[in-house]
């Protein structure tokens, strides 16, 4: 998701973005603990993302 689609967003929509985001980096981490995961670079992409929403969410307070 883009930033400016992002800035776009609520609060709450911010809120649950980021929720849904916290889980799949949970699923990715018990992926990569049972060996299935090959994919290393959805990591960096799902933590650069909770930043910037948690980014956002402090902005609009």
């Amino acid at each position: 998701m883009s930033l400016l689609q992002l800035r776009k967003k609520s609060f709450k929509d911010l809120k649950m973005e980021l929720l849904s985001l916290l889980r799949e980096q949970f699923n990715l981490k018990m992926q990569r603990s049972t060996g299935k995961f090959k994919q290393f670079h959805l990591f960096r992409k799902v933590r650069k993302n909770i930043a910037r929403i948690k980014t956002l969410m402090t902005q609009k307070g």
